[in-house]
């Protein structure tokens, strides 16, 4: 049985593309796209397939999990967490490759007969990667390398570790077989055509983030929350609404609870501080956003009524300013509980 669910995303496939491709012209090399996380949280399949229509051709999930659900798909994926011994079996996988962290993971692929691979160095970030003195030292020699990369730490700060990263990168160009060298995520993208290399991986900015100031003005946004009213009531002067009774009508309101919550990724931080949309109406959100649910004063729109549909204002750099929430956990955090219609 399939069930029409009562929350959905609305999906903008073409500004998810548009964001692409500004991107890509902005670094003046390919670009590629970070889909782990479940594409962010709007669905990795549904993301692929419209990036690779466009003409992207290396994608990036973090697990071999990850891969596995995505399929095949058109396109180069790089799983970015390595190859942990329990992932020897699904290194099968068309057109998968891994992303190669420590000396250990280079042993294993090494041993495994060393097919196609890319790999991580550390430039200063200190999470992932191998050392730059193994690389020099000869670790990575005999290996079929395509992407070798480092992840910025501070790409969204004008910050000095970032010339220290990428001219750590570029010192490695000659070092390995590798076919390409690749820095710059999102933000690294706006720091300028240095931090390029052959190959970017922008993440947030595809899905509507907007990482930093030189970005605002080319990203669109391509997620929006919508939800049903459950009901519609008047609440009387001076009655609460929901837990803890952090919400006391002024004066009789109509209310609409509508069917959205924490639990779908709509945080307790928008509890008296974010807003829906029904049509040209700005609707806030009072008392407190519980697991399942959401009250609305809705008194300036008369006609809503039960089963209708509402916006929830999810413009990521003002949400994440409303909410206390990173525009990533904005993202990723999208719940099961939606339907995902792309248009």
């Amino acid at each position: 049985m399939t069930l029409d669910l009562p929350a959905r995303l609305d999906l903008d496939g073409g500004a998810l593309v548009a964001n692409w491709r500004a991107l890509a012209r902005m670094a003046g090399v390919p670009a590629g796209a970070a889909v782990k996380a479940d594409g962010y949280g709007l669905g990795a399949r549904g993301v692929a397939d419209r990036l690779v229509a466009a003409g992207c051709r290396d994608l990036f999930v973090a697990t071999w999990a990850e891969a596995l659900a995505l399929g095949e798909c058109g396109a180069a994926v790089a799983v970015l967490h390595g190859v942990r011994e329990e992932d020897m079996a699904a290194t099968g996988l068309p057109n998968a490759r891994p992303v190669l962290t420590t000396p250990e993971q280079v042993r294993r692929w090494r041993d495994a007969g060393g097919g196609a691979c890319d790999v991580m160095v550390d430039t200063g970030m200190h999470r992932l990667g191998v050392s730059a003195e193994d690389v020099a030292a000869g670790l990575l020699d005999g290996l079929r390398i395509d992407v070798l990369m480092s992840h910025l730490a501070c790409a969204d700060e004008n910050s000095a570790m970032n010339a220290v990263q990428r001219n750590a990168l570029a010192g490695l160009r000659d070092r390995t077989s590798a076919r390409r060298l690749s820095l710059a995520n999102s933000a690294g993208i706006a720091l300028g055509k240095d931090y390029a290399f052959d190959l970017v991986r922008p993440g947030l900015a595809l899905y509507g983030g907007v990482p930093c100031a030189a970005l605002a003005d080319i990203i669109r946004p391509v997620a929006r929350p919508e939800a049903q009213i459950l009901q519609r009531r008047r609440v009387p002067a001076g009655g609460a609404v929901g837990y803890n009774a952090t919400w006391t009508a002024p004066a009789d309101t109509e209310v609409a609870i509508v069917n959205l919550g924490y639990a779908d990724g709509y945080w307790r931080g928008f509890s008296g501080k974010g807003f829906v949309r029904a049509g040209e109406a700005a609707l806030p959100v009072i008392g407190r956003v519980s697991m399942d649910l959401t009250a609305l004063d809705v008194s300036t729109a008369p006609a809503l009524a039960e089963g209708d549909w509402v916006t929830f204002d999810y413009a990521l750099p003002k949400a994440a300013a409303a909410s206390g929430m990173s525009q990533y956990e904005l993202l990723t955090g999208l719940g099961s509980r939606f339907a995902r219609v792309w248009r």
